[in-house]
């Protein structure tokens, strides 16, 4: 299951785009969530996320993150135009800022899946640089 992403997003053509990078890379996508309860009905069958910060419905990143994190174990990487807007980092390991590369999705989806297999789950950003850890960027 450690290859197995959620992408919690409401624009479709970063939702997509995150879909199509994650695929062509050898990862299973469970779900496209444009809504807080469709990314709760998903989560359990995925080891990690791509979390948007603002969603449409009102929910934010941060709360789902926290959630799906603490109920299903699943790592989370924030994807933002507005790092500023995460606040506390709900167990996140980090954010790559919009517009992002491929390249940034990639390392952030392996770092994920490394984390889920490794024992507390503990990752070393420093070999992603696109992957911004969040307790560097408060403030």
């Amino acid at each position: 299951m450690s290859k197995t992403a959620l992408i919690v997003e409401d624009e479709i053509f970063v939702a997509l785009d995150l879909e199509r990078i994650l695929t062509d890379a050898g990862y299973h996508v469970a779900a496209i969530a444009a809504d807080s309860a469709t990314a709760m009905e998903a989560a359990p069958q995925c080891s990690f996320a791509f979390v948007d910060v603002n969603l449409r419905d009102g929910a934010t990143g941060p709360t789902i993150a926290r959630r799906i994190s603490s109920e299903y174990g699943v790592k989370v990487v924030f994807v933002t135009a507005n790092p500023a807007q995460i606040g506390e980092s709900g167990g996140a390991l980090g954010y790559i800022r919009k517009p992002f590369s491929e390249q940034a999705i990639i390392a952030a989806a392996a770092l994920c899946s490394q984390a889920c297999s490794e024992t507390g789950g503990k990752v070393d950003a420093t070999e992603t640089p696109d992957l911004m850890p969040l307790t560097l960027n408060h403030g």
